[in-house]
């Protein structure tokens, strides 16, 4: 028979390993946190915010991202070197993707998490409502052009309009200090442009004063001509081959970039120099909201130097590029939108429609 000292030593010991086992079930139930949502990936300030973003969007393993920079990808490739995560890619124009967004959305399609586009397009998609405001601790190293007051884009790069030229055609000084100098008849059939600036041109005029500006551009067509290509990659490389000898708007790493390949072409700022925020986006109902997040972050810290490795300007403070202490006019991506009709007659009626 078993004493009754022992069966009390008995309840005494289940008592206490049950005691026990509750106890541990409650301390589970404190650490083991629910994976976020879309909203609450994206607002979350917690002093765990990084290990519970890294934790869910490894379980996510996935993030989709459409974009409009060709080197963009070699950014993405070294987010899935970190972490782990396959990042599927989508590239096209600017407008294309934005309309892309917004028609998928209409039919139900929530296949996208980050977007890359201009700000301008990017402000687009926020009124249409389908962004997702995003508070990045990063985002407070970005210049003040980059973040908008309702932090549902950010800017990743700043894209600066530079003139390019033909180093083989042209030495730097012979180049113009100005665009009033570009009426003189030696630049005759020698001077291009990207097709569809209106934003640059739009800007540019409010800078010099649009009476002014549009006297001086409306001479520099019926003197010299301007003929009008699609595309800053392709406009720059018709300045590489010599078929377009000066370029009045090219962005600044593309030049670069090209440089380092051996071709010909260099580039120089001709004043006001006018600027566009790139922006990236988390999209409202991302099917991979915490790897979105992750991504966001890294492309605000971590790519920022890629980028700049590879010639783009990054919007971050903490690193210096060559526009540093010079002065950008930016676009404001709002009047762009609201402007654009205006904006964009001025340019056509000026120079595109003018083009033999």
């Amino acid at each position: 028979m078993i004493s009754s000292f022992t069966r009390g030593a008995l309840r005494l010991r289940l008592g206490l390993g049950l005691g026990l086992w509750c106890w541990a079930l409650w301390c589970g139930a404190q650490t083991l946190k629910p994976v976020m949502t879309g909203a609450e990936a994206a607002l979350y300030r917690g002093s765990d915010r990084y290990e519970r973003l890294v934790e869910a969007a490894q379980k996510e393993g996935v993030v989709s991202v459409y974009h409009v920079y060709p080197s963009l990808p070699s950014v993405l490739s070294e987010f899935t070197k970190k972490y782990g995560i396959k990042v599927k890619v989508w590239r096209s124009g600017s407008e294309t993707v934005l309309q892309r967004i917004v028609t998928e959305a209409k039919a139900g399609r929530f296949d996208v998490d980050i977007v890359q586009n201009n700000s301008p397009e990017s402000e687009a998609a926020y009124r249409e409502k389908l962004l997702q405001e995003v508070h990045s601790p990063y985002q407070s190293d970005l210049i003040a052009p980059a973040l908008p007051v309702h932090h549902q884009w950010a800017g990743l790069t700043v894209d600066v309009w530079v003139a390019s030229y033909n180093t083989n055609k042209y030495k730097k000084t012979d180049l113009p200090k100005t665009y009033a100098d570009l009426q003189d008849p030696k630049w005759k059939g020698a001077l291009g442009i990207e097709a569809f600036n209106q934003s640059w041109f739009g800007t540019l005029l409010a800078e010099m004063g649009e009476e002014q500006g549009l006297k001086i551009f409306n001479t520099i067509v019926a003197t010299n001509g301007i003929s009008a290509r699609k595309g800053h990659s392709l406009l720059t490389m018709l300045v590489s081959s010599g078929e377009v000898p000066l370029a009045l708007t090219t962005y600044s790493w593309i030049p670069e970039q090209l440089k380092l390949k051996g071709a010909p072409v260099d580039y120089f700022a001709l004043q006001p120099l006018i600027a566009q925020t790139s922006a990236i986006a988390m999209l409202k109902k991302a099917p991979n909201p915490n790897a979105a997040v992750l991504l966001y972050d890294f492309l605000l810290s971590d790519g920022q130097k890629i980028l700049a490795d590879d010639h783009f300007i990054p919007t971050s403070k903490k690193i210096q590029n060559p526009f540093t202490g010079m002065t950008l006019k930016f676009v404001d991506p709002g009047e762009a939108l609201d402007m654009q009709a205006k904006w964009q007659k001025n340019f056509e009626e000026t120079i595109t429609k003018r083009v033999k």
